[in-house]
């Protein structure tokens, strides 16, 4: 059990955290605070990558294994404020329940991880064999995984632990994500003669059609690589009379362990050679959508929307020895998986690094308006955090 000392510690540094509105590219003064924190709290070294990940390290006495506490700091935008019942970011407490943008997705985690790091360190004087990195990731909401090959490339962690709501249980996988990009390219005309052109958007119909008839892959545990349309777009747009000379589609799809970028697009790809057989006047392109954004350091962070699946055996000696701490705390996790995409997708589903998840809150709290953390769940993960120290430092 932690202390009141802790318990407003922890409390305390996660209201700061959530005062700072720090959406995607603005993460610099959350990072600040976050190292503020290192600093005061006996973290042995604190960078900054080119990025804006902020990390903090605590080395043992002895050498040993690498341990990555993985929290991201940026939030997706509020909307509307006064839809609020609480300001966003003032981080106020009511009936045991700290409110803000970011409380539960995910600072709540990253001041527990960093209150946990800090905690263990001091009771035991570093007396471990070991290193302890807690890291806030930027740019999480736009790109998971991107901003965190930085990361593991600075540190080479042994073990990750993705701090992303899960309600004190234990998460060994998830399904990834790629944006897959459709584009169909026709001859403009005027719509008064649209036989002399060829409408772009009716081979786009052709296409979705097709791909609608697709067999989904499944896994017996992460289920189905559902591939769902998100957006549709036509140019010329608003039409003024022009038959459309270009359409581009853009579907969500969601991704099983061991499926790979040519292995996703071969069946559309497949489609399109055949469809483009039957009818000559189809022009059609499949790639990945390509996403482009400004870090607040100044860089850009760039990268393809494909993020592996990843996913662990429940019998794994890492998982069965964090588990069987969990239990001894008296803590009851269930083994399951996320059911959307985090960060793990560079660490595990790209990097093959053993990598689980354990978070405070509920998923089905990110990204809505007021958003909260219960107290009793983010000194409880604070709690969880040193277990899984203990596990993996021993």
């Amino acid at each position: 059990m932690l202390n009141k000392e802790r318990e407003n510690n922890v409390i305390g540094l996660c209201q700061r955290l959530v005062q700072v509105r720090s959406y995607s590219g603005e993460e610099g003064i959350t990072a600040k605070k976050l190292a503020d924190f290192f600093s005061l709290n006996g973290f042995d070294k604190v960078s900054v990558d080119k990025y804006g990940n902020i990390i903090g390290m605590i080395k043992g006495t002895r050498p040993g294994k690498k341990i990555l506490f993985d929290g991201h700091i940026d939030t997706v935008p509020v909307g509307n404020e006064t839809d609020w019942t609480y300001p966003p970011f003032s981080a106020e407490i009511h009936e045991g329940k700290i409110y803000g943008r970011g409380t539960s997705d995910m600072k709540g985690a990253v001041a527990a991880m960093a209150c946990a790091a800090a905690n263990y360190a001091r009771d035991c004087r570093k007396n471990f064999a070991g290193e302890i990195y807690v890291a806030g990731v930027v740019h999480e909401e736009c790109f998971e995984g991107v901003a965190a090959r930085n990361i593991s490339q600075l540190i080479k962690p042994d073990y990750v632990i993705i701090g992303e709501a899960s309600n004190l249980n234990v998460k060994i996988g998830q399904r990834g994500r790629a944006e897959v990009r459709l584009e169909t390219f026709g001859v403009p005309a005027h719509s008064a003669n649209p036989e002399k052109g060829v409408n772009a958007v009716y081979k786009m119909c052709k296409i979705v059609e097709a791909i609608n008839q697709l067999v989904p892959t499944i896994h017996p545990v992460l289920g189905k690589g559902i591939m769902e349309l998100t957006d549709i777009k036509s140019s010329p747009y608003p039409g003024a009379s022009v038959v459309p000379e270009y359409c581009v589609a853009t579907y969500d799809r969601r991704l099983l362990v061991g499926e790979t970028k040519e292995t996703v697009l071969k069946p559309i790809q497949d489609l399109i050679e055949r469809l483009e057989k039957e009818d000559p006047k189809i022009q059609a392109k499949v790639t990945y959508a390509v996403g482009k954004e400004k870090c607040y350091t100044g860089e850009t962070i760039e990268g393809e929307r494909f993020f592996p699946g990843w996913l662990f055996d429940k019998e794994e000696s890492f998982v069965v020895d964090v588990v069987k701490e969990l239990e001894a705390m008296g803590f009851a996790p269930e083994i399951t998986q996320y059911n959307f995409c985090t960060n793990g997708s560079h660490y595990a589903g790209e990097a093959g690094i053993k990598t689980i998840g354990v978070g405070p809150s509920m998923e089905n709290l990110a990204h809505t308006i007021n958003e909260y953390i219960e107290i009793e769940q983010l000194t409880k993960v604070t709690e969880a955090y040193y277990g899984i120290l203990k596990a993996l430092l021993k």
